[in-house]
Formats: structure tokens, sequence, C-alpha cells
């Protein structure tokens, strides 16, 4: 594993907070939830039919002395949950639908990380981002301030950490949105000990090309700046023009930037999917995520591609990010 996950293995070890998995039916996550419990890195909770569960982990060879489940269909709970639910839901639920409702893994799970009786919670790796991301947005709710939700990929190799956004949720964010995806971003990064140089990613430097698209971009970069002018931002850029020191004297000579950034803001959903998986595939990086960030509590998105490893890590990011979120919470 990489420093990263060392530091964060560290951090979570001492704190142990618990995560709720729903998906136990899946044998990734199965295997991914012994070896945290077995690591004691933190308490896994799994949803799903206890007996089927256990007989499943039995079946894979695995550990779950120290694993909780939680069924609900006979959760002791469950009552609380509902009254809860209705509550939050604001009228747009009946306790029979509600009811209903949190038989879904993924609404029952979340309604636990919302109750506080787990600390965060991991989904995706049979359900689509939809499925995982809409109860968190029922439920949890944005944070004060934050419109939306988006999602960021940690993207590692050796030593070299970057983060990319918005890889995940939002279609074509416009200006406003832009501007707080690279707040929201560059607060992710600093939560991972990345100090933040955000650059604002287009097919234009500083405006060699003119068009809706670069002006979006340039907007979004103004008003990042003048929102929070503690942090390091800069934009419109082309990739090399934030990424290589040569380029950057060339192209944008005056940028605090010089090359240097390590936040990469993508101009749409399109550009920045595409662009992980090419760092991911061609450039032998490992893509952590999406973490969703801007929620009240930590929901994350495992690709339903994912294996043991990246739920593994997945896992440590959501714990780091509900201990940074308890801490910030007591201040």
């Amino acid at each position: 594993m990489s420093d990263l996950f060392e530091v964060v293995k560290g951090q979570v070890k001492t704190k142990y907070p618990s995560i709720v998995f729903p998906e136990g039916d899946d044998d990734r996550i199965i295997e991914a939830a012994a070896k945290l419990s077995t690591d004691q890195m933190l308490k896994p909770i799994i949803v799903g039919n206890e007996k089927k569960v256990r007989e499943k982990a039995e079946s894979l060879g695995v550990s779950f002395k120290d694993v909780a489940v939680y069924d609900p269909a006979s959760y002791e709970n469950f009552d609380t949950l509902v009254e809860s639910f209705v509550e939050r839901r604001k009228g747009k639920e009946t306790d029979e639908s509600a009811r209903e409702k949190l038989q879904n893994p993924n609404y029952f799970g979340t309604m636990l990380v919302y109750l506080g009786y787990a600390d965060g919670l991991v989904s995706g790796a049979a359900h689509s981002t939809g499925d995982t991301v809409r109860p968190a947005l029922q439920i949890i709710k944005t944070k004060p301030g934050i419109q939306k939700t988006s999602g960021v990929f940690i993207m590692v190799k050796d030593e070299k950490k970057f983060v990319f956004a918005d890889c995940a949720i939002n279609i074509s964010p416009n200006a406003e949105e832009l501007a707080e995806i690279a707040i929201s971003t560059a607060e992710t990064a600093q939560t991972f000990d990345i100090d933040p140089k955000v650059a604002m990613l287009s097919f234009s430097t500083k405006g060699s090309a003119s068009s809706m698209e670069t002006q979006k971009v340039s907007e979004a970069t103004e008003k990042a700046q003048n929102d929070r002018p503690d942090l390091v931002v800069d934009g419109e850029f082309q990739f090399d023009a934030a990424f290589v020191p040569a380029v950057a004297h060339t192209k944008a000579p005056d940028s605090p930037l010089q090359g240097e950034a390590n936040v990469f803001i993508f101009p749409s959903l399109e550009s920045g999917n595409l662009g992980y998986k090419i760092a991911q595939r061609l450039g032998g990086y490992d893509a952590i995520g999406p973490i969703l960030q801007g929620l009240n509590k930590p929901v994350n998105d495992l690709s339903r591609g994912c294996s043991v490893e990246d739920v593994y890590k997945l896992a440590l990011i959501t714990a780091k990010q509900a201990i940074m979120e308890k801490d910030t919470t007591n201040v």
C-alpha cells in the first residue's frame, strides 16, 4: 500500500469507527469486511440476512467473528428508523411506505448513519451510483451552503497523490457549481494531508481560446478565488500548463501554480470520468473513489467493477472522513 494508506490506517485504527456495507450478498464486500475486522481497522456492519451472510463468509474461508450483521427484517431498532425516516422526509413518506423503503439495504444503511448507529457507509459494488447517492441526498443531505454533492477520486502512484473532480455526479456544472466543486475538493485534499494547488481545466489556457465553455471555467475560477482567497486556485488551464513546469512557464508565466497543480477540476463529468480512467489505465495510478463530498456524513460509492482491495481502501477513506467529521463537530 502507498504511504497515503499507511497514514490513514494509523489514524483510523486508533478511533475504530463503524462503517456499514449494505451489500451483504457480495463476495467482495464479505472479504473486505473480514479483512478490515481482522486488521482491527474499523467495525464493519453488514446489511443482509445473518444466516446467509455468515454462511457465505464461511464458504469464502474468512473470519466474521467481530463483524456485525444487521437484517432489516429483524433489526431491533427498526421502528426507530421508520419514525425518524418519516420525520426526515417531512410528509413525503407514510409509516407504511417508510417500512417498505427501509427494507432496501441502501436506505436502511443510510438511516443507520443518519441516526449515528454507524459512522459512514460504503456501497456501489452491486448498485448504481444513483442507488447509493439518492438515499444519502434524501436523508443525510448536503452541508449548509453546499448546493450539490460531487465525486472525487484520489489518484495514487508510489509517492504521488492527486485529486480529480467531479468524476461521478454532475454532468455539466455551471460556473457557480464548478467553483463550489473546486473549493470542496481542495478541502477534501486537505483532509488527506495534501496541500491543495487547484487547477481549473479546459481546452484553453488563460484565454488562448474563447467559447462558452472556456468562459464558464474562467468565471468559476474567479468565483472560487473570491470566495476562498486563502486557497491556491487558478485557471483556465490546459492540463499540460497546469502540470508541466516548462509548459506553464511558456503559457502561464504569472500563475501561482507554476505547473505544480495537484488538484484538477474538470469542466464536465464527461471529461472528468475520461481523465481519471486514462490516468488509471494508462498511467498506472490507483483510483480511490468516487469519494462523495458535501454531505453531512460520509457516504461513498464503489465502482461495480471494484476489487476486494478497492473496497478495503474506500472503507478506510470513509472511516477517515468520519473521524474528521466528528472532530470538526466537537470543536
